[in-house]
């Protein structure tokens, strides 16, 4: 397990989605460091399905030894963008990190995708991304530490990747061409990485997707977390890259990967976009294989 060194104490994060999965564990963790996290998620009742509020996350984050703003954010409102961007301004003075985590998926075929799916996706992972690194990279500039973090894949144009679920490969890729060119338009000012695991994580949308009996194949949000750790502590010359978990955690020197097994020594189930068997990961999620 990659061990916090302080680096992020101090500093602003803005993550979208954050009250649970990966964006809630990459807060944890530069919460350790003494970081402030802006919580910016649509969850502040309790959902019947789902864990995590703003509010229980912001306690975990405080805890913890970070400090914690939680506001009320629909990635696809600008106004409410807006608004959680100027109190993490006025409360912490700027912001030095965006992490765009939230995201929307379904895996679903053209005809089987209805367009209220399709605007939800388009809307949540592209325009959403868009949107908030827009509103957040005037004040960006300002950071010594300057980094934009997208949670979405390499681009991978085999159309195995395309033919089963376009709308969320459209929607997921619209991420990171976002990264593609906003990391050269602001080469030298911010550094923009995207991140992707090399396995399924567990997650509540992995729960969603393929059942309790998919956790056995996945790992935790750890693994991303260290990651992202790694990334956001680089210089901000480190830009433009699409980054995968596991191959980065091995430049960094882990080589006992079983730490962040739910199962350890379970086969694991590959992730999106990463070109070992497209066919094996869709039909294992949809319930098809074993």
């Amino acid at each position: 397990m990659l061990q916090n060194t302080g680096k992020l104490a101090g500093c602003t994060l803005f993550i979208t989605g954050a009250s649970r999965g990966i964006g809630k564990a990459i807060a944890l963790k530069a919460a350790k460091d003494g970081a402030n996290i802006v919580i910016a998620a649509k969850t502040a009742e309790p959902h019947p399905k789902l864990p995590g509020t703003i509010y229980t996350t912001a306690n975990e984050i405080e805890a913890a030894g970070g400090k914690a703003l939680p506001c009320v954010v629909d990635v696809r409102d600008e106004k409410q963008i807006s608004d959680a961007v100027e109190k993490a301004v006025n409360a912490f003075g700027g912001i030095d990190i965006l992490v765009n985590n939230a995201s929307a998926i379904s895996l679903t075929n053209t005809i089987e995708t209805p367009m209220k799916k399709v605007d939800l996706m388009m809307g949540i992972n592209t325009r959403g991304t868009y949107l908030t690194s827009k509103i957040c990279i005037p004040y960006l500039k300002k950071s010594k530490v300057a980094h934009i973090l997208n949670l979405s894949p390499p681009l991978n144009l085999n159309p195995n990747w395309f033919k089963n679920h376009c709308a969320y490969t459209i929607a997921k890729y619209g991420m990171s061409m976002c990264v593609l060119g906003m990391s050269e338009e602001y080469r030298g000012e911010i550094a923009v990485n995207a991140l992707w695991p090399k396995t399924a994580i567990h997650t509540a949308a992995m729960e969603m997707l393929g059942g309790s009996d998919a956790a056995k194949q996945c790992r935790t949000t750890d693994i991303m977390a260290d990651a992202a750790y790694s990334i956001l502590t680089k210089p901000k010359d480190y830009t433009g890259n699409f980054i995968i978990d596991e191959e980065l955690l091995k430049q960094e020197g882990i080589k006992d990967f079983d730490i962040y097994a739910i199962s350890p020594g379970h086969p694991l189930l590959p992730d999106f976009f990463l070109d070992e068997s497209p066919e094996v990961v869709t039909s294992k999620l949809e319930g098809k294989g074993k």
